[in-house]
């Protein structure tokens, strides 16, 4: 470390980052860039949101892969199994080969073919704007992590009461969605009609399309929302809130109580 002109040697706590294969039903789909931990909550949301699983009966099983000689063997392989019913269209999966922690949606060939999967929210509730503004406080005291290296993304699910009800922490701001969408999935909540999706960064298209695929109806972000991710929450019936921090919000989407 060195402040002024003094260098010191100190030990630093990283985030940890690692490589984590996607397999379902025996196919390498993907490979994810991530911070252990929770992984077959990633795995569960990121089928999720690609609309290749809609409920926990999609799912037949997840599967921590420990071989020798490999990258299982750090347990960085993850097979999902999915039901012989239920029919997979392996080439209509749009993340084929690497997903880094930045960008959970390079090798998307259009953005129509994102849109596609999913209806527009129907009678969504509005958020209360008394109520999000607490939020971010409450998703912090959850984040461990980052207040040890703050170097993770954190996302929280809410219901509209403003209960903390499953948060993440991730080097990927779409894995920590993923983690908690997936744990949502496999615990039988969906749909998720009446919560509230918090993410400590900026709230891009790709986080939108996630929140969509559950049917959350309110998404809200610490930071600034791309220009996307506004016009997505528009077109979709989804309230979208930003800079969420410090007492105000910005709406860019849908209405507030």
């Amino acid at each position: 470390m060195v402040r002024g002109c003094k260098v010191t040697r100190v030990a630093d706590m990283l985030a940890v980052e690692e490589p984590l294969e996607l397999r379902v039903n025996g196919r390498a789909i993907a490979v994810v860039m991530r911070t252990p931990g929770h992984d077959a909550e990633l795995a569960a949301g990121f089928l999720l949101s690609e609309g290749v699983v809609r409920s926990t009966n999609d799912i037949y099983d997840i599967m921590q892969c420990r071989t020798s000689g490999t990258a299982a063997a750090a347990g960085n392989v993850i097979e999902v199994v999915l039901p012989k019913s239920l029919k997979v269209d392996f080439g209509s999966l749009t993340r084929h080969v690497f997903s880094a922690t930045s960008c959970g949606l390079c090798g998307k060939a259009t953005i129509e073919s994102v849109r596609k999967y999913f209806a527009p929210v129907r009678r969504a509730p509005r958020g209360s704007a008394a109520v999000l503004r607490m939020l971010p406080a409450r998703l912090a005291a959850e984040q461990p992590t980052f207040k040890t290296t703050g170097g993770l993304h954190a996302a929280g699910l809410f219901d509209l009461a403003g209960k903390l009800l499953v948060a993440r922490e991730d080097v990927g701001r779409h894995n920590a969605v993923d983690k908690v969408l997936g744990h949502a999935l496999r615990a039988g909540w969906l749909p998720l009609r009446r919560h509230i999706l918090l993410v400590s960064g900026r709230v891009s298209f790709e986080v939108m399309q996630k929140a969509l695929a559950a049917r959350v109806p309110v998404v809200a972000a610490v930071s600034a929302p791309t220009s996307l991710a506004a016009e997505f929450a528009r077109s979709n019936g989804q309230t979208l809130v930003a800079f969420l921090r410090n007492g105000r919000l910005n709406l860019y989407a849908g209405r507030l109580a």
